[in-house]
This record gives C-alpha cells, structure tokens and sequence, in this order.
C-alpha cells in the first residue's frame, strides 16, 4: 500500500518494506534483553548506584522499573493500534502533531547513536583486556590506551556490528541468540557462585540480605535517591527496541509489546539477582573487594570476578564483552528503523526511507547510523575523553526525554477511550500518564542537577557543567535541524503525508 492510498485513508501510516513475521517472541525478548545489555551495565552500574544508596540498591532497582513498566505498557498500547517501525516519532505525531513527533523521533535517534559509540569503546577495552588473560600478557590490555589502537579497533566493531545489522533480522536473531545466553550463563554462574561463598564463610564481607534493602524509603536523602533512581532509568533502556521490531515479527499488533514488557520484567530479575549477589559477597564498605570502594565502581566485576569465579574469572570478561558487543548489534535495529519512518514520511531526505531488496532491511538508515556513531566517537576522543563520558552522562537526559514524550502520546492519543473501561483506564490512561510524568519530572531535575560542573567530569562552561551543554544541545540540534527540514521540505510539516489525529470513541 503506497502513502497516497493511505493518506487517502485519513492517517498517512504505511508498511515501508521490510520483512514481515521474522522475528518471534522469543526472538524479540532475547533482542531487547541484548539491548539492555545486562552484564555490561551491571559492571559500570552497581558501583555508582552503591555509592550513592548503599545496601538499598534493590529498592532503587525496584523503583526504576516501575516507570519503566507503566511507559512499557503505554508503548503497547500504541503498538496494539498503530504497529509502525517509527515507534515514538510516528506515535507522537499522530498524538501531538509533527513538530513533537519530529524531536521525539530526533531524541531516540540522538540517544542510540551516542550509545553506540559507548557500546563499541567498551567492546573494545574488553575486547584487550580478554586478550591479555588469554595470552597472560597484561601489557596487552594497554592497547586500548593507545589512541589511534583505540579508534581504529572501534571503527571495525562498529563496521562489523553494522554488517549484521544491514543483513537484517534473521541475521541479528542467529548472533543475538549465542551472544545472550552466554552473557546470562555467566552472570548466573557468577551470582551461584557470589551465594556459595556468603554460606561457606568465605566471602569477603558477607553480608546478610535484608528486607531493608528493598524499602526505597530508606535512601539517606532524596538527592541521593533522585540520584539512584536516575541511574536505574538509565539501566533499563533499551527494551524498546523490541517495538521498533513490529513490522518484522510476527503478530504485529501483539508480539512487540508483550515482548516489551516481558524484557523489562526478565531484566528487572537478572538485576536484582546479581546486584543481592554482589552485596551479599562483598558488601557496602570501601574495602579492598568492598562495592563502595571508589577504586571498583568503574567495573564492579572486573574486581569481583576472580574472588568470586576463581580460575574461570576469564568468563565474566568475555560476557561483558559479548554484552556489548550484542548491545552494540541490536542497538542499531532502532535508530535504523526510526531514521527509516523519517524517510519514509518525508520528515527526512527520502534516502533513509531505502530498503535493501536482498535483506529487506533499512540499508541507507543502519549506514547512516554507523557512519553517524564512528563519527561522533572520533570527533569526542580527539578532543577530549570527558566530552564523551559527559556526553554518555547526559543520555539521561535523552531518554527521559523521548520515553516522557511517548507515554504521553498514549494518553492523548486514547484521550476519546480513557474511562470507557476499567481496562482502558488502567492501560491506556493511568499507566501511561504516571510513567510519563515521573520520567518527565526526572528530565527536569537531572537537567538541574546536570547545571553543576560536579555532575559530570568536573569540565564547565561560563560556570555550567558539560552534562547539562551537551544534553540540552543535542536536543536543541535537533531542533535546529528540524526547522532547515521543515523549510527544504515542508510536505510533513503540512500533514500531507502523516496527520495528527486520535483513537475513537469504542
């Protein structure tokens, strides 16, 4: 069905091409559980969330699912009516209009691609570090230091990640599927062994599990427990790539948002399983193995790997190199799609709408975002490594950004339905609403926060932290960039091609 069939139709919502029913639910759990990218993010996680709540880690775990599971279901909801690979670009428009639906699209794109530059720096440190215990040669490990080592063995990992990528979802379904379960087999091993430790009295600072530690209200300070929950948001995502997906599995109107939410729930386990593991073995205090040890939170396992697996350390290092290196592959699947609705829509150059007629996947969309990705990594390392980790810092800022954004496009969407069942009411109002706005609310307040030079990396401009510059600049780019579209090519912009509208009265 072309988009002139379809805007006739009143909606302008049309399939771009790709290739329908390759992806079950399963297949679509195991993607976005590989987005999430679980052992990476509990290596660079644990250690900072410690610091900042304590033994009430799993609290704060617990409360960053919960708006991660109201936006989920809201995320389904859309999907159930509008199954479109453009997610919150194409929900929001049809929600609030194609300005908002543009900077929902531009947030989601902006977030994926600076994380996969992330994705791949840490693929590649592990990817050394891997070697030097397999050759017994720490000097190894160094390479990654050494800049142009660095950037050119980035480049490859995100040329080869794109590969996969563009030979389209069976591909990626073959990969993801090794590179998961060997990360969750590990971390399991790893979790196993932490708990047999704590009961033969062996564990470094054994440490009892408490009810406790799961009561969020127990946190020192809401600054603190603003600061924990910030950092469990940002743990969580990733599982909205299994909506993207929609127009390739199976059951469009089903499958993704059930997989949705079923990865956040899968997710919200493995966390709590490994972080009780991890303060059981070796508690709070900022002893040598401790988990408040300033020394271990950059890679929490990378210090707790040997004491806890022993000789089989060497797993935990290949799991999260798998995790990133999985992340990195499946991270492309959403800003490749999203860019592929902008193109599609004409709310971009019509080239990122192209579809590979061999693999039936976004071609000039996942190149564009390598491209995109390599870019970015290049520029911030030569010019500084804190401009990345700020950058890295200010996603934070991104996601709550584009996630507020959709779970409210719901809401408006279903505004005619909200109360005409207790079903619509729960799902289509109250979940949607309450996830938005916590995540709203805490845009905000890490915008704030993110003002201090403190927040970040120390670095400042005219006495403004980089965190805040560079999360509100890219966001205002966007914004930029959407206004040159808009004068280029103002067919979107008009509602010519997708309209604003709303769900009707059932």
């Amino acid at each position: 069905m072309s988009i002139d069939e379809t805007t006739q139709r009143g909606t302008g919502l049309s399939k771009k091409g790709l290739d329908s029913g390759t992806v079950g639910l399963l297949g679509a759990v195991v993607i976005g559980v590989s987005c999430v990218a679980p052992a990476y993010t509990l290596t660079a996680a644990l250690g900072p969330t410690v610091a900042e709540v304590g033994v009430n880690l799993p609290a704060i775990f617990l409360v960053g699912f919960i708006p991660m599971l109201l936006v989920a279901l809201g995320y389904r909801e859309l999907n159930s009516s509008m199954p479109d690979s453009g997610t919150s670009f194409t929900w929001a428009t049809r929600a609030f209009g194609p300005w908002i639906g543009w900077m929902g699209g531009w947030g989601l794109i902006a977030a994926t691609v600076i994380v996969l530059s992330n994705l791949a720096a840490v693929a590649v440190d592990f990817f050394y570090l891997m070697l030097a215990q397999l050759l017994d040669n720490p000097g190894i490990a160094d390479l990654t230091l050494d800049l142009p080592v660095n950037i050119a063995t980035t480049l490859v990992f995100i040329a080869l990640a794109c590969y996969v990528s563009y030979r389209g979802m069976e591909a990626t379904k073959t990969v993801q599927y090794v590179l998961v379960s060997f990360q969750l087999v590990v971390l399991a091993w790893f979790a196993i062994a932490a708990f047999i430790h704590v009961a033969n009295g062996t564990a470094f600072d054994a440490t009892s599990i408490s009810a406790e530690w799961f009561n969020p209200f127990a946190v020192g300070s809401f600054s603190a427990f603003a600061a924990g929950v910030s950092l469990s948001i940002f743990i969580y995502w990733g599982w909205d790539v299994t909506l993207t997906m929609n127009e390739e599995t199976t059951n469009p109107q089903k499958t993704p948002g059930r997989a949705g939410a079923l990865t956040v729930v899968v997710i919200v386990v493995i966390y709590l399983t490994v972080a009780l593991a991890t303060l059981s073995f070796a508690g709070v205090g900022d002893g040598d193995l401790g988990a408040g040890n300033p020394d271990n939170q950059e890679s929490i396992f990378a210090t707790l790997a040997g004491p806890v697996m022993g000789p089989f350390a060497i797993l935990m290092s290949m799991a999260v190199l798998s995790s990133s290196a999985a992340s990195l592959q499946s991270t492309f699947v959403s800003p490749a799609r999203t860019l592929l609705a902008m193109g599609h829509y004409r709310a971009l150059p019509k080239g990122y709408g192209r579809i590979s007629p061999a693999h039936k996947s976004p071609s000039y969309a996942t190149v564009a975002a390598a491209v995109a990705a390599a870019a970015f990594y290049v520029f911030t390392r030569l010019v500084s490594e804190n401009a990345l980790w700020d950058t890295i810092t200010a996603l934070g800022l991104m996601i709550c950004f584009y996630y507020g954004i959709t779970a409210l496009a719901c809401v408006w969407y279903f505004r005619a339905q909200a109360f005409s069942s207790v079903r619509n009411t729960v799902f289509r109002f109250l979940a949607p609403l309450l996830g938005g706005v916590i995540l709203l609310v805490m845009f905000f307040k890490t915008a704030v926060d993110s003002m201090d030079p403190g927040y970040g990396s120390g670095s400042e401009l005219f006495g403004i932290g980089m965190v805040f510059i560079l999360g509100i600049g890219v966001i205002l780019l966007g914004a930029v960039l959407m206004l040159v579209w808009s004068r280029i090519n103002p067919a979107f912009f008009r509602q010519e091609v997708l309209t604003q509208g709303a769900a009707p009265k059932e």
